[in-house]
Protein backbone atom coordinates (compact mmCIF):
# COMPACT_ATOMS: atom_id res chain seq x y z
CA UNK A 1 0.00 0.00 0.00
CA UNK A 2 2.24 2.20 0.56
CA UNK A 3 3.90 2.04 -2.51
CA UNK A 4 1.15 2.93 -4.29
CA UNK A 5 0.42 5.72 -2.14
CA UNK A 6 4.35 7.25 -2.93
CA UNK A 7 3.55 6.19 -6.42
CA UNK A 8 0.44 9.04 -6.40
CA UNK A 9 2.08 11.69 -4.50
CA UNK A 10 5.30 11.54 -7.10
CA UNK A 11 2.82 11.77 -9.77
CA UNK A 12 0.79 14.72 -8.49
CA UNK A 13 4.55 16.37 -7.66
CA UNK A 14 4.96 15.85 -11.49
CA UNK A 15 1.70 17.65 -12.69
CA UNK A 16 2.58 20.39 -10.82
CA UNK A 17 6.17 20.88 -12.41
CA UNK A 18 4.74 20.73 -15.69
CA UNK A 19 2.05 23.06 -14.99
CA UNK A 20 4.78 25.70 -14.46
CA UNK A 21 5.27 25.53 -10.18
CA UNK A 22 8.78 26.12 -9.63
CA UNK A 23 8.38 22.80 -6.78
CA UNK A 24 6.15 20.85 -4.80
CA UNK A 25 5.81 18.14 -2.53
CA UNK A 26 2.49 15.73 -1.89
CA UNK A 27 1.54 13.74 0.56
CA UNK A 28 -0.82 10.63 0.28
CA UNK A 29 -2.81 9.19 3.33
CA UNK A 30 -5.07 6.17 3.40
CA UNK A 31 -6.47 5.24 6.99
CA UNK A 32 -9.37 2.97 8.40
CA UNK A 33 -10.74 3.19 11.31
CA UNK A 34 -13.15 0.51 13.70
CA UNK A 35 -14.44 1.85 17.27
CA UNK A 36 -17.23 0.14 19.49
CA UNK A 37 -19.21 2.14 22.19
CA UNK A 38 -20.75 -0.22 25.07
CA UNK A 39 -23.11 1.12 27.88
CA UNK A 40 -25.19 -0.72 29.72
CA UNK A 41 -23.44 -3.78 28.27
CA UNK A 42 -25.13 -3.62 24.73
CA UNK A 43 -23.56 -1.85 21.49
CA UNK A 44 -24.30 2.07 21.62
CA UNK A 45 -22.63 2.78 18.18
CA UNK A 46 -20.50 0.56 16.06
CA UNK A 47 -18.41 3.16 13.61
CA UNK A 48 -16.23 1.80 10.36
CA UNK A 49 -14.57 4.39 8.22
CA UNK A 50 -12.01 4.11 5.46
CA UNK A 51 -10.74 7.10 3.61
CA UNK A 52 -7.95 7.87 0.98
CA UNK A 53 -6.83 11.70 0.25
CA UNK A 54 -4.44 13.50 -1.18
CA UNK A 55 -2.27 17.15 -0.14
CA UNK A 56 -0.77 18.74 -2.92
CA UNK A 57 1.50 22.05 -1.85
CA UNK A 58 3.05 24.09 -4.86
CA UNK A 59 5.34 26.72 -5.19
CA UNK A 60 5.53 29.32 -7.41
CA UNK A 61 8.79 31.25 -6.50
CA UNK A 62 8.35 32.77 -3.21
CA UNK A 63 4.66 32.27 -3.40
CA UNK A 64 2.50 28.84 -2.49
CA UNK A 65 -0.38 27.27 -1.41
CA UNK A 66 -1.92 23.51 -0.82
CA UNK A 67 -4.80 21.97 -1.81
CA UNK A 68 -5.86 18.52 -0.93
CA UNK A 69 -9.33 15.70 -2.30
CA UNK A 70 -10.21 12.33 -2.04
CA UNK A 71 -10.92 11.74 -5.70
CA UNK A 72 -8.15 9.71 -7.25
CA UNK A 73 -8.87 9.10 -10.78
CA UNK A 74 -5.99 10.80 -13.38
CA UNK A 75 -8.46 13.42 -14.06
CA UNK A 76 -9.16 14.40 -10.58
CA UNK A 77 -5.41 14.56 -9.81
CA UNK A 78 -4.72 16.82 -12.73
CA UNK A 79 -7.62 19.35 -12.08
CA UNK A 80 -5.92 19.53 -8.34
CA UNK A 81 -2.59 19.99 -9.49
CA UNK A 82 -4.16 22.87 -11.95
CA UNK A 83 -5.73 24.80 -9.43
CA UNK A 84 -2.82 24.13 -6.68
CA UNK A 85 -0.40 26.37 -9.25
CA UNK A 86 -3.03 28.81 -9.87
CA UNK A 87 -3.42 29.50 -6.62
CA UNK A 88 0.15 29.84 -5.78
CA UNK A 89 0.71 31.92 -8.58
CA UNK A 90 -2.14 34.33 -7.55
CA UNK A 91 -1.01 33.90 -3.81
CA UNK A 92 1.12 36.94 -2.00
CA UNK A 93 4.95 35.91 -1.64
CA UNK A 94 6.83 34.50 1.66
CA UNK A 95 10.50 34.82 1.85
CA UNK A 96 10.22 32.39 4.22
CA UNK A 97 8.66 29.66 2.25
CA UNK A 98 10.24 26.76 0.16
CA UNK A 99 11.59 23.26 0.58
CA UNK A 100 14.13 21.66 2.08
CA UNK A 101 17.82 22.17 0.90
CA UNK A 102 18.57 17.58 -0.40
CA UNK A 103 21.24 17.83 2.06
CA UNK A 104 18.86 18.36 4.96
CA UNK A 105 17.00 15.75 4.20
CA UNK A 106 16.54 12.24 6.08
CA UNK A 107 18.15 9.21 4.68
CA UNK A 108 17.87 5.58 4.79
CA UNK A 109 15.31 3.27 6.84
CA UNK A 110 14.73 2.82 10.94
CA UNK A 111 12.40 0.49 12.14
CA UNK A 112 10.35 1.73 15.08
CA UNK A 113 8.19 -0.74 15.20
CA UNK A 114 4.97 0.78 14.60
CA UNK A 115 3.12 -1.56 13.17
CA UNK A 116 1.27 -4.23 15.35
CA UNK A 117 1.32 -8.09 14.47
CA UNK A 118 -2.32 -8.66 15.92
CA UNK A 119 -5.54 -7.08 14.18
CA UNK A 120 -8.60 -7.55 16.81
CA UNK A 121 -12.03 -8.28 15.06
CA UNK A 122 -14.60 -6.41 16.18
CA UNK A 123 -16.13 -9.26 17.98
CA UNK A 124 -12.94 -8.78 20.29
CA UNK A 125 -13.40 -5.11 20.64
CA UNK A 126 -16.72 -5.15 21.44
CA UNK A 127 -15.76 -8.17 23.93
CA UNK A 128 -13.15 -6.07 25.62
CA UNK A 129 -15.50 -2.67 26.03
CA UNK A 130 -18.24 -4.98 27.46
CA UNK A 131 -15.99 -6.39 29.80
CA UNK A 132 -14.19 -3.00 30.69
CA UNK A 133 -17.72 -2.12 31.41
CA UNK A 134 -18.27 -4.81 33.76
CA UNK A 135 -15.39 -4.79 36.01
CA UNK A 136 -16.24 -1.06 36.64
CA UNK A 137 -19.51 -1.39 37.89
CA UNK A 138 -18.16 -4.17 40.09
CA UNK A 139 -16.38 -1.97 42.13
CA UNK A 140 -18.68 -0.99 45.25
CA UNK A 141 -19.95 2.34 44.89
CA UNK A 142 -20.33 2.67 41.65
CA UNK A 143 -24.01 3.18 40.65
CA UNK A 144 -24.14 3.45 36.43
CA UNK A 145 -21.95 3.44 33.64
CA UNK A 146 -20.90 6.27 30.74
CA UNK A 147 -19.82 4.36 28.78
CA UNK A 148 -17.20 1.99 27.49
CA UNK A 149 -15.40 1.78 23.89
CA UNK A 150 -12.61 0.19 22.45
CA UNK A 151 -11.09 0.72 18.84
CA UNK A 152 -8.66 0.30 16.28
CA UNK A 153 -6.94 1.98 13.21
CA UNK A 154 -4.58 1.37 10.50
CA UNK A 155 -2.80 4.63 8.49
CA UNK A 156 -0.43 4.41 5.87
CA UNK A 157 1.11 7.74 4.90
CA UNK A 158 3.56 8.50 1.87
CA UNK A 159 5.26 11.57 1.18
CA UNK A 160 7.39 13.01 -1.97
CA UNK A 161 9.09 16.24 -2.96
CA UNK A 162 10.16 17.93 -6.00
CA UNK A 163 13.58 17.89 -3.78
CA UNK A 164 14.11 14.14 -4.07
CA UNK A 165 12.27 13.17 -1.06
CA UNK A 166 10.69 9.55 -1.06
CA UNK A 167 9.35 8.32 1.71
CA UNK A 168 6.90 6.36 3.66
CA UNK A 169 5.55 4.51 6.66
CA UNK A 170 2.18 2.74 8.27
CA UNK A 171 1.52 2.77 12.26
CA UNK A 172 -1.68 0.71 13.65
CA UNK A 173 -3.11 2.07 16.61
CA UNK A 174 -5.32 0.79 19.72
CA UNK A 175 -7.68 2.43 22.19
CA UNK A 176 -9.65 1.29 25.24
CA UNK A 177 -11.43 3.72 27.66
CA UNK A 178 -14.18 3.31 30.22
CA UNK A 179 -16.35 5.77 32.29
CA UNK A 180 -18.89 5.56 35.56
CA UNK A 181 -20.82 7.45 37.94
CA UNK A 182 -21.06 7.35 41.74
CA UNK A 183 -23.35 9.27 43.16
CA UNK A 184 -26.86 10.30 42.11
CA UNK A 185 -28.46 14.14 41.36
CA UNK A 186 -26.10 16.95 42.31
CA UNK A 187 -23.81 14.31 44.56
CA UNK A 188 -22.83 12.95 41.61
CA UNK A 189 -19.14 12.28 40.28
CA UNK A 190 -17.44 10.56 37.19
CA UNK A 191 -14.22 9.50 36.19
CA UNK A 192 -13.08 7.12 33.73
CA UNK A 193 -9.18 5.69 32.64
CA UNK A 194 -8.02 4.42 29.50
CA UNK A 195 -5.14 2.97 27.25
CA UNK A 196 -3.61 3.15 24.02
CA UNK A 197 -1.11 1.83 22.18
CA UNK A 198 0.09 0.92 18.59
CA UNK A 199 0.30 -2.63 19.57
CA UNK A 200 -2.66 -4.66 20.34
CA UNK A 201 -0.30 -6.61 22.69
CA UNK A 202 0.56 -3.20 24.89
CA UNK A 203 -2.99 -2.52 25.81
CA UNK A 204 -4.10 -2.66 29.38
CA UNK A 205 -6.25 -5.28 30.09
CA UNK A 206 -9.88 -4.39 30.25
CA UNK A 207 -10.05 -5.56 34.02
CA UNK A 208 -7.37 -3.09 34.96
CA UNK A 209 -9.00 -0.14 33.01
CA UNK A 210 -12.80 -1.42 34.62
CA UNK A 211 -11.58 -1.44 38.09
CA UNK A 212 -9.46 1.60 38.10
CA UNK A 213 -12.30 3.89 36.59
CA UNK A 214 -14.42 2.34 39.67
CA UNK A 215 -11.68 2.46 42.06
CA UNK A 216 -11.06 6.48 41.15
CA UNK A 217 -14.55 7.57 41.10
CA UNK A 218 -15.90 5.64 44.21
CA UNK A 219 -12.89 7.87 45.79
CA UNK A 220 -14.33 10.99 44.38
CA UNK A 221 -17.43 10.74 46.66
CA UNK A 222 -18.63 13.88 48.75
CA UNK A 223 -15.75 16.10 47.89
CA UNK A 224 -15.01 19.32 50.05
CA UNK A 225 -14.80 23.26 48.92
CA UNK A 226 -11.68 24.10 50.32
CA UNK A 227 -11.34 28.06 51.36
CA UNK A 228 -8.99 30.38 49.24
CA UNK A 229 -5.27 29.70 50.60
CA UNK A 230 -1.84 28.82 48.99
CA UNK A 231 -0.43 25.83 49.66
CA UNK A 232 1.71 23.12 47.90
CA UNK A 233 0.13 21.56 44.88
CA UNK A 234 0.83 18.20 43.35
CA UNK A 235 0.16 17.37 39.80
CA UNK A 236 -0.72 13.41 39.38
CA UNK A 237 0.81 11.99 36.37
CA UNK A 238 -2.86 12.03 35.08
CA UNK A 239 -2.79 15.76 34.74
CA UNK A 240 0.85 16.42 34.79
CA UNK A 241 1.29 16.15 31.15
CA UNK A 242 -0.47 19.51 30.73
CA UNK A 243 2.76 20.98 32.00
CA UNK A 244 4.62 19.93 29.15
CA UNK A 245 1.85 21.46 26.65
CA UNK A 246 2.21 24.87 28.20
CA UNK A 247 6.11 24.51 28.26
CA UNK A 248 6.20 22.81 24.57
CA UNK A 249 3.44 26.08 23.37
CA UNK A 250 5.97 28.00 24.84
CA UNK A 251 9.36 26.99 22.61
CA UNK A 252 7.22 26.76 19.56
CA UNK A 253 9.44 28.62 16.73
CA UNK A 254 6.38 30.16 15.27
CA UNK A 255 5.40 31.58 18.88
CA UNK A 256 9.06 32.91 18.86
CA UNK A 257 9.33 34.38 15.88
CA UNK A 258 5.96 36.23 16.38
CA UNK A 259 7.30 37.11 19.86
CA UNK A 260 4.26 36.15 21.76
CA UNK A 261 5.74 33.48 24.10
CA UNK A 262 6.86 34.13 27.80
CA UNK A 263 10.25 32.06 27.02
CA UNK A 264 11.33 34.51 24.06
CA UNK A 265 13.87 35.47 25.87
CA UNK A 266 14.42 32.62 28.14
CA UNK A 267 17.09 30.31 25.39
CA UNK A 268 20.17 28.77 27.16
CA UNK A 269 19.23 30.01 30.60
CA UNK A 270 18.33 28.01 33.56
CA UNK A 271 13.97 27.98 33.66
CA UNK A 272 13.79 24.57 35.70
CA UNK A 273 16.07 22.94 38.61
CA UNK A 274 19.32 21.70 37.79
CA UNK A 275 18.22 17.94 37.74
CA UNK A 276 15.26 18.39 34.96
CA UNK A 277 15.59 17.28 31.97
CA UNK A 278 12.51 17.48 29.10
CA UNK A 279 13.13 14.91 25.86
CA UNK A 280 11.61 14.56 22.99
CA UNK A 281 12.42 11.25 21.18
CA UNK A 282 10.32 10.92 17.90
CA UNK A 283 12.72 7.62 17.69
CA UNK A 284 11.29 5.79 20.57
CA UNK A 285 10.39 2.41 19.78
CA UNK A 286 6.44 1.85 19.52
CA UNK A 287 6.23 5.51 20.35
CA UNK A 288 2.67 6.91 19.47
CA UNK A 289 3.99 10.00 18.07
CA UNK A 290 7.40 8.23 16.62
CA UNK A 291 8.53 8.56 12.92
CA UNK A 292 11.58 8.59 11.16
CA UNK A 293 11.35 11.56 8.99
CA UNK A 294 9.45 14.99 9.87
CA UNK A 295 6.41 16.45 8.00
CA UNK A 296 8.93 17.94 5.31
CA UNK A 297 11.14 14.95 5.10
CA UNK A 298 14.04 16.32 6.90
CA UNK A 299 16.02 14.09 9.59
CA UNK A 300 15.05 13.42 12.97
CA UNK A 301 16.65 13.18 16.12
CA UNK A 302 16.16 12.56 20.13
CA UNK A 303 16.88 16.18 21.56
CA UNK A 304 17.06 17.94 25.60
CA UNK A 305 14.79 20.13 25.50
CA UNK A 306 15.72 20.79 28.72
CA UNK A 307 19.24 20.15 29.87
CA UNK A 308 19.92 20.23 33.50
CA UNK A 309 17.37 22.76 33.56
CA UNK A 310 18.63 25.05 31.07
CA UNK A 311 16.47 25.56 28.00
CA UNK A 312 18.46 24.22 24.54
CA UNK A 313 16.77 25.74 21.71
CA UNK A 314 13.47 26.39 19.96
CA UNK A 315 10.96 23.61 17.98
CA UNK A 316 11.46 24.60 14.22
CA UNK A 317 10.29 24.16 11.37
CA UNK A 318 11.80 24.97 8.02
CA UNK A 319 9.86 28.22 7.90
CA UNK A 320 10.06 29.44 12.11
CA UNK A 321 14.00 28.33 11.38
CA UNK A 322 14.45 31.10 8.40
CA UNK A 323 12.74 33.71 10.06
CA UNK A 324 14.76 33.60 13.50
CA UNK A 325 18.42 32.71 11.25
CA UNK A 326 18.71 29.42 12.81
CA UNK A 327 19.04 25.70 11.28
CA UNK A 328 15.64 23.68 11.64
CA UNK A 329 15.64 20.99 14.04
CA UNK A 330 13.56 18.39 12.06
CA UNK A 331 10.19 18.95 14.11
CA UNK A 332 7.74 20.08 11.02
CA UNK A 333 4.73 18.26 10.98
CA UNK A 334 1.56 19.02 8.28
CA UNK A 335 -1.37 17.24 6.91
CA UNK A 336 -2.98 16.83 3.94
CA UNK A 337 -4.15 20.46 3.74
CA UNK A 338 -2.30 22.64 5.87
CA UNK A 339 1.43 24.11 5.86
CA UNK A 340 3.98 22.39 8.03
CA UNK A 341 4.04 23.88 11.62
CA UNK A 342 6.64 23.20 13.81
CA UNK A 343 5.31 19.88 16.30
CA UNK A 344 6.79 17.77 18.91
CA UNK A 345 7.14 14.22 19.17
CA UNK A 346 7.27 11.75 22.02
CA UNK A 347 8.30 14.10 24.98
CA UNK A 348 8.96 13.25 28.64
CA UNK A 349 9.71 14.85 31.64
CA UNK A 350 12.38 12.62 33.15
CA UNK A 351 11.61 11.19 36.92
CA UNK A 352 12.43 12.26 39.90
CA UNK A 353 13.54 10.16 43.06
CA UNK A 354 10.68 9.97 45.62
CA UNK A 355 7.68 8.87 45.09
CA UNK A 356 4.23 10.97 45.03
CA UNK A 357 2.87 9.17 48.68
CA UNK A 358 7.06 10.60 49.72
CA UNK A 359 6.16 14.32 48.43
CA UNK A 360 3.38 13.99 50.23
CA UNK A 361 4.40 13.19 53.64
CA UNK A 362 8.30 15.71 53.12
CA UNK A 363 5.27 18.53 52.27
CA UNK A 364 2.71 17.54 54.86
CA UNK A 365 -0.52 19.15 53.74
CA UNK A 366 -1.62 20.50 50.24
CA UNK A 367 -3.69 19.80 47.18
CA UNK A 368 -2.88 16.80 44.62
CA UNK A 369 -4.60 17.66 41.70
CA UNK A 370 -6.45 14.68 39.69
CA UNK A 371 -8.70 16.49 36.67
CA UNK A 372 -8.56 20.27 35.27
CA UNK A 373 -11.65 21.38 34.19
CA UNK A 374 -10.79 24.24 31.73
CA UNK A 375 -7.85 26.80 31.35
CA UNK A 376 -7.22 30.31 31.20
CA UNK A 377 -3.37 31.02 30.09
CA UNK A 378 -1.56 34.09 29.36
CA UNK A 379 0.94 32.44 26.31
CA UNK A 380 2.81 36.09 26.48
CA UNK A 381 3.26 36.59 29.95
CA UNK A 382 3.06 32.67 31.51
CA UNK A 383 0.08 33.38 33.65
CA UNK A 384 -1.88 30.24 35.01
CA UNK A 385 -5.18 29.36 35.84
CA UNK A 386 -7.36 26.14 35.87
CA UNK A 387 -10.69 24.75 37.13
CA UNK A 388 -9.48 22.22 39.48
CA UNK A 389 -10.51 18.92 41.62
CA UNK A 390 -8.53 16.34 43.52
CA UNK A 391 -7.74 15.34 46.75
CA UNK A 392 -6.75 17.43 49.81
CA UNK A 393 -3.80 16.01 52.14
CA UNK A 394 -2.63 16.16 55.91
CA UNK A 395 0.44 14.92 57.49
CA UNK A 396 1.20 13.60 54.23
CA UNK A 397 -1.75 11.36 54.03
CA UNK A 398 -4.86 11.56 51.76
CA UNK A 399 -7.57 13.57 53.48
CA UNK A 400 -10.60 13.99 51.00
CA UNK A 401 -11.73 14.78 48.09
CA UNK A 402 -12.21 18.19 46.70
CA UNK A 403 -13.63 20.28 43.95
CA UNK A 404 -15.20 23.77 42.50
CA UNK A 405 -11.46 24.78 43.51
CA UNK A 406 -9.02 26.95 40.81
CA UNK A 407 -5.59 26.51 41.22
CA UNK A 408 -3.04 29.78 39.89
CA UNK A 409 -0.02 31.29 39.10
CA UNK A 410 2.66 31.73 36.32
CA UNK A 411 4.39 28.99 34.74
CA UNK A 412 8.21 30.72 35.23
CA UNK A 413 7.53 30.53 39.06
CA UNK A 414 5.88 27.11 37.95
CA UNK A 415 8.70 25.46 35.86
CA UNK A 416 11.43 27.01 38.29
CA UNK A 417 10.05 25.02 41.77
CA UNK A 418 8.78 21.74 39.43
CA UNK A 419 9.84 18.74 41.41
CA UNK A 420 9.13 15.56 39.71
CA UNK A 421 8.61 12.44 41.13
CA UNK A 422 9.50 8.50 40.38
CA UNK A 423 6.13 7.21 39.00
CA UNK A 424 6.95 7.98 35.15
CA UNK A 425 4.80 6.03 32.85
CA UNK A 426 4.60 5.85 28.94
CA UNK A 427 1.14 6.02 27.70
CA UNK A 428 0.69 8.45 25.30
CA UNK A 429 3.09 10.89 22.80
CA UNK A 430 3.10 13.32 26.09
CA UNK A 431 4.16 11.94 29.38
CA UNK A 432 5.14 13.46 32.84
CA UNK A 433 5.72 11.65 36.44
CA UNK A 434 3.56 13.58 39.09
CA UNK A 435 5.34 16.83 39.94
CA UNK A 436 4.82 19.00 42.86
CA UNK A 437 4.99 22.77 42.87
CA UNK A 438 5.64 25.02 45.79
CA UNK A 439 3.48 27.92 46.71
CA UNK A 440 0.58 27.79 44.49
CA UNK A 441 -2.74 30.11 44.69
CA UNK A 442 -5.81 28.47 44.99
CA UNK A 443 -8.92 29.77 45.12
CA UNK A 444 -12.07 27.93 46.74
CA UNK A 445 -15.16 29.32 48.93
Amino acid sequence: MTDKLLDIAADLVSRARKLGATDADAMAVEQSNVSVSIREGAVEDLERSEATGVGLRVFAGKSSAIISGSVLTSESLQKLAERAVAMAKAAPPDEFCGLADPSQLAKGSIDLDLVSADEPSVELLKSMAIDAERFALDVNGVSKSIGSGASASNYFVALASSNGFSRSYRRTGFGLSASVISGEGTDMVRDYDGTSANHFSDLETPEKIGRTAGERVVAKINPQKLTSRSAPVIFDRRVSSSLLGHFVGAINGSAIARGVSFLKDELEKQIFKSNINIIDDPLRIRGPASRSFDGEGLAVQRRALIDNGVLTGWVLDLRSARQLGMQPTGQGSRGMASQPSPSTSNVHLEPGEQSPEEMMKTVGSGLLITEFIGASINSSTGDYSRGASGFWFENGEIAYPVSEITVAGNLKDMFMSLVPANDLIFKGATNAPSCLIEGMTIAGR
